[in-house]
């Protein structure tokens, strides 16, 4: 697409559609949530005030980026998740909509939780979207990246809840690595790496989202093999862990699990996939 000199919002919206079409399957979703970036405005405002401004000269640069198949929310830096806005830079996964369903399962399965524990926070969206519905809780959201870590930080404080957080680089394949967590907890929550080594991923997802936190072996089960005989021992008596899962691994991390003296309960998204196992102490 050409530089939009002259053009109206309106036109150049309908521009870069048009330019989008063969990188993205919501091309005039992504043109305008661009737009509405480059004014400055929600997509609201734009839509409703500004389709017959002129196109702001940044516009194209950013449609250019999305050509190239990176992400929007690296592009806009931001990404709602569970009604809240999260900064997001390449450090970090990209919060996604069926990652809600973990949210409203650790919200349902523990009410009155008071302590929460995050196992690969990322950009924080799991916990801090648990604690920003559980006034009365503390969390501590776990990552071995020091850059995921700054942004979780980031976002923790820009959402008014770093007094109660605290975010440690560990790393859970290491010996001793929760000793200083503050344990035990009511919830654990976890969406670890879990997809194969050799999965067939779109562009935008393999090439800018960080490795480390999508990949984990041949089978996609490595981190699950590490983490889950892990969860007894940082559960509170009656707690609950919900942990991610990739949509056809639900009988063999239920069975890791059950393995390590642990229940499974599983959650399935909006589309009917397995999404999430809720785990809990074998009676």
């Amino acid at each position: 697409m050409g530089e939009n000199a002259g053009n109206t919002v309106a036109q150049a919206l309908r521009e870069a559609a048009q330019s989008l079409g063969a990188t993205s399957d919501t091309a005039r979703l992504d043109a305008e949530v661009l737009m509405a970036h480059a004014l400055g405005a929600t997509r609201s405002e734009m839509l409703l005030r500004h389709m017959n401004a002129p196109a702001p000269g940044g516009f194209a640069a950013l449609v250019a980026r999305r050509v190239a198949h990176e992400p929007v929310a690296y592009i806009t830096g931001t990404q709602e998740f569970y009604g809240l806005p999260f900064r997001v830079t390449p450090d970090v996964l990209i919060p996604r909509g069926d990652s809600e369903v973990l949210v409203e399962a650790a919200l349902a399965a523990r009410p009155d939780a008071r302590a929460v524990l995050d196992c690969g926070t990322g950009s924080g969206a799991l916990l801090l979207a648990v604690l920003s519905h559980r006034p009365d809780a503390r969390g501590v959201g776990v990552d071995c990246s020091p850059g995921a870590l700054a942004v979780a930080r980031a976002n923790a404080e820009a959402l008014g809840l770093a007094g109660r957080v605290r975010m440690v680089q560990a790393d859970w394949n290491k010996p001793g690595w929760a000793a200083d967590l503050g344990g035990p907890f009511n919830l654990v929550l976890a969406n670890p790496p879990y997809v194969e080594n050799a999965a067939p991923l779109d562009r935008t997802v393999r090439a800018f989202e960080p490795a480390s936190a999508l990949f984990s072996g041949p089978e996609g089960l490595d981190d699950y093999r590490v983490l889950v005989p892990q969860l007894p021992g940082l559960l509170a008596p009656a707690g609950a862990a919900l942990v991610e899962i990739g949509h056809a691994q639900a009988d063999a991390v239920s069975a890791i699990g059950k393995a390590a003296g642990l229940d499974a309960r599983l959650h399935r998204d909006l589309a009917g996939r397995a999404r999430v196992l809720e785990f809990s102490p074998a009676a």
